[in-house]
């Protein structure tokens, strides 16, 4: 079925916002973007911008959120920054590194940045939303928390100050499964002044588990409470959290990957343990390990737990420096020594390849200094000023290699095997190279690398393909819209903005 805004009609939006982190917005926002596109539509996403430790390098060399690349996935174009002209990157519980139109440009405090430098940043994202909506029939933005942060709201620029300025309509996403879903849509409208709740046109419920015919009358008392429908109901399903925003709620010890439910190939199954460091980034890696029939992954946070481990992953991290003392304060630095003693196997990517070294000078991130490794791997790091972002194709273990990589380290390398510009000893793998994993035939070497040094008869399937795992999650997500939401619904409020006349819902934002 063809609409007609896949007809040329250019310059349609929306605003998917949410009514507190984490409800849905990244997933909700790409399987609006895959159901458009499978109707003809030209769409794009956009998030102005962006908090997280998980990011991309576009083929440009700019770096941007990891869930504006999928979303642009999930569209079938590439992804640039213009999609996310502004990401945070938090290097500690008071501030982060800005990332503007994908490069970096400082280091700044929350409090500098909402003091003034974010409202200087709306010229910037407006431009590139105008760019975006000018070359695009459509663009499906995202937001950011909630739009209801009254403290926020006067340097806004990614909930609704975006929404005023472009006169987008807004669709406020709610988690369910978390409860209290009727209050927070309704309080979300409620704190919002007169002219931001003209854009609200409407509510879209998450993860919902059971008879949505025992939700219909909450339904109903919200929209005669609010003068706002709800657009669709979309239940609960496992696995469809792809490339989350915040590695830093993954720290959590125990957490699992979803994996698939497929047996083993071989007749043992693979144990992953990824070390769970402060500040982890682009902890998407191992997704690609977990797509393998037969391999587990958790993540952790104590040495016992890397005892029944085949493979220890040692990940990237925004702080290398504060992430290494941690694993020696856990006991984990001892722990990873001995297995790469004992032949056991260890990958380190990115931050995790620099901890394996012999020595960090940073003058750069920690301000530090010298500061001594684990000394497994051949290497020495100094942290550069300038920061890494390109897009490496290689070749490791006989089998073609595509990543990418996001860092202020620059190791020398002095011995050992080559891998991947990083190096191998025995069973200890470094590289500062994203997404390597995720190149089908040079993981299943891997594995099989692995498997032989663990001693477990584990056999990679010969037919995984991440890619195509890949794309099945973004179909999932659109076929959730599709069937789920009133489409027809969406359609004019992305052609035509919010209906006019919508009630306004005291108290209103404060003074």
């Amino acid at each position: 079925m063809t609409h007609p805004m896949s007809g040329g009609a250019l310059g349609g939006g929306l605003l998917v916002a949410g009514t507190t982190s984490d409800a849905g917005k990244s997933v909700v926002t790409a399987g609006i973007c895959r159901w458009l596109v499978r109707q003809g539509v030209k769409v794009a996403p956009f998030k102005a911008q962006n908090m997280s430790l998980n990011s991309f390098v576009t083929r440009e060399g700019a770096e941007i959120g990891r869930a504006q690349a999928m979303q642009a996935q999930a569209c079938r174009v590439e992804p640039t920054a213009l999609m996310n002209p502004v990401l945070l990157k938090p290097g500690g519980d008071q501030s982060s590194q800005v990332v503007l139109m994908g490069k970096p440009v400082g280091e700044m405090s929350a409090r500098g940045y909402h003091g003034g430098r974010q409202q200087r940043l709306l010229g910037t994202v407006l431009e590139c939303l105008a760019e975006l909506r000018g070359t695009y029939d459509a663009v499906i933005c995202e937001g950011a928390g909630s739009p209801a942060e009254i403290n926020l709201r006067r340097t806004d620029i990614v909930n609704m100050g975006i929404a005023r300025n472009a006169r987008l309509p807004v669709l406020v996403v709610g988690d369910i499964d978390r409860g209290g879903v009727f209050a927070s849509f309704f309080g979300t409208v409620a704190l919002l002044s007169p002219e931001d709740q003209e854009l609200v046109a409407g509510f879209l419920v998450n993860k919902f588990r059971g008879d949505v015919s025992l939700l219909e009358p909450g339904l109903d008392m919200l929209l005669g409470l609010t003068g706002r429908p709800t657009y669709g109901v979309l239940p609960f399903r496992h696995g469809l959290g792809i490339d989350e925003e915040d590695g830093l709620r993954v720290s959590l010890r125990g957490t699992v990957r979803e994996s698939t439910v497929s047996p083993p190939v071989g007749e043992d199954v693979l144990r992953v343990a990824v070390c769970a460091v402060p500040l982890m980034s682009n902890f998407t890696d191992v997704d690609a390990l977990a797509a393998e029939p037969g391999v587990v992954v958790r993540f952790v946070d104590r040495p016992e737990e890397l005892a029944d481990a085949d493979l220890v992953v040692v990940p990237g991290t925004r702080g290398t420096v504060k992430a290494l003392a941690w694993l020696r304060e856990r006991g984990l630095a001892d722990a990873l020594t001995r297995r790469a003693t004992e032949g056991r196997p260890v990958l380190g990517i990115c931050g995790g390849f620099q901890i394996l070294g012999e020595h960090i000078e940073d003058e750069v991130e920690s301000r530090q200094g010298h500061v001594e490794g684990l000394g497994v791997l051949p290497v020495r790091v100094r942290f550069a000023r300038e920061k890494t972002l390109t897009r490496p194709i290689g070749t490791a273990l006989g089998e073609h290699v595509e990543g990418y990589e996001i860092h202020h380290g620059v190791a020398e390398v002095t011995g050992g095997e080559t891998f991947l510009d990083g190096c191998r000893v025995g069973s200890v793998w470094g590289t500062h190279w994203h997404g390597s994993l995720e190149s089908d035939g040079f993981r299943r070497a891997f594995l099989r690398e692995v498997a032989a040094a663990a001693g477990r008869r584990f056999v990679p399937a010969a037919d995984t393909s991440f890619a195509a795992l890949r794309e099945e999650q973004l179909d999932l997500l659109g076929d959730l819209i599709e069937q789920h939401a009133d489409t027809d619904a969406l359609w004019r409020l992305i052609e035509s903005g919010a209906p006019q006349g919508l009630p306004f819902i005291p108290p209103g934002a404060p003074a």
